[in-house]
C-alpha cells in the first residue's frame, strides 16, 4: 500500500491558511476518490482509496505540524514501507515558491519547515518523495519578491483571490501524484516542476 500524508495543523481555526496547503491537498484527493479522511490510525485521521490503479492511505497528523514526523513515522512502521522515497509522498506547503507552482523532489533538507524537520528527524533519513506546494507571495509588479511575514503569514486565513489560485493547484497536485504512480517520479517532475503561475 501507498502513503500520502500532507502536512497541516488540526483545527478548523488553521484550515483555509496557507500552512495548512497539505491538508487541503490530501482533502482533494479524498473528494476526487469519493471518501472522507475520518478514521484514526497512526496518529492520524486517515482514508483509504484506490488512486492511478493503486491502493493508498490518505493521511493527515493529528501531532500539529512541528510533531509530524510522530505520526509518518508510526503509519511508515504500520504499513512496512521499506523505501519511503518510493512509496511514500509527503504533501506540504513551501513559502519559498510562489503560490501557483508545485515541486516533486525525492530529497532535500526541511529549509525551515519544522514539519519536514520533524519527518526526516523522525524517518533518520532526508530520502522521501515530497511535493511543495508554493504559498509565497508572488513578485510584485515592479519584479521584486513580494515577501511575506513568515509564521504571522502562514498561520493567517488565505484571501479569496489567493484560494481561488490554491484551488487549481490542488487539482494539479492531485495530477502530480497519479504520474507519479503510473509513470514514476521523473517524469512526474518534468511535467510538473514548470513554473506556471496562474495571474
Amino acid at each position: 500500500m501507498k502513503l500520502i500524508v500532507g502536512l497541516g495543523n488540526p483545527g478548523i481555526e488553521y484550515q483555509f491558511t496557507p500552512h495548512n496547503a497539505g491538508f487541503l491537498a490530501v482533502d482533494r484527493i479524498a473528494e476526487y476518490c469519493g471518501t472522507t479522511i475520518a478514521n484514526r490510525r497512526g496518529r492520524a485521521l486517515t482514508g483509504k482509496v484506490k488512486l492511478a490503479g493503486e491502493e493508498v492511505l490518505l493521511a493527515k497528523p493529528e501531532t500539529f505540524m512541528n510533531l509530524s514526523g510522530l505520526s509518518v513515522a508510526a503509519l511508515v512502521r504500520e504499513l512496512e514501507i521499506a523505501v519511503p522515497s518510493q512509496d511514500a509522498i509527503v504533501i506540504y506547503d513551501e513559502l519559498d515558491l510562489p503560490l501557483g507552482t508545485i515541486r516533486i523532489r525525492e530529497r532535500g533538507s526541511a529549509n525551515g519547515h519544522n514539519g519536514v524537520k520533524s519527518i526526516s528527524g523522525a524517518l533518520g533519513t532526508e530520502e522521501w518523495l515530497r511535493i511543495r506546494i508554493g504559498v509565497g507571495k508572488p513578485a510584485l509588479a515592479d519584479g521584486r519578491e513580494g515577501k511575506a511575514g513568515g509564521t504571522d503569514y502562514l498561520l493567517s486565513p488565505m484571501r479569496k483571490q489567493e484560494l481561488a489560485v490554491l484551488d487549481e493547484v490542488l487539482d494539479r497536485v492531485r495530477n502530480a501524484v497519479e504520474v507519479v504512480f503510473t509513470k514514476g517520479v521523473s517524469a512526474a517532475m518534468n511535467e510538473f516542476n514548470k513554473a506556471v503561475v496562474s495571474g
